[in-house]
């Protein structure tokens, strides 16, 4: 009998959704790095991330990166809910995002990058 299996289409789901999850972190990730580093940099955008007097401009911060993640995310899994895409290239420019993003909120790099 030539008849397919009844599991034929089990564990065949696009992977595009999870791609989507990995890359809207790492975007979300950068971006908390790019405001954090903004609002070090600059006094008026260390003002304008002051959302919440008692914790400064990380209020800020902090909440705009949640927002781009989000945005992010909800993006790619509709652009990919039903696509396979390439999850290793995914993987290694999240990870180059990750990676950026922990720099320019770590203190001794920022300060490098600002001169001091």
């Amino acid at each position: 009998m030539d008849a397919a299996p009844e599991d034929e289409g089990v564990g065949l789901l696009p992977n595009g959704p999870g791609a989507a999850a990995i890359l809207g972190a790492a975007i979300g990730s950068l971006a908390l790095g790019v405001f954090s580093f903004a609002g070090d940099t600059w006094p008026g955008m260390r003002r304008a991330f002051i959302f919440w007097d008692p914790s400064g401009p990380l209020s800020g911060e902090s909440t705009l990166a949640v927002g781009v993640w989000l945005l992010a995310w909800g993006v790619l899994s509709l652009l990919w809910r039903s696509r396979n895409v390439r999850l290793a290239r995914i993987n290694r420019i999240s990870f180059a995002m990750l990676v950026a993003g922990f720099l320019l909120t770590f203190p001794p790099f920022v300060d490098m990058l600002q001169g001091q």
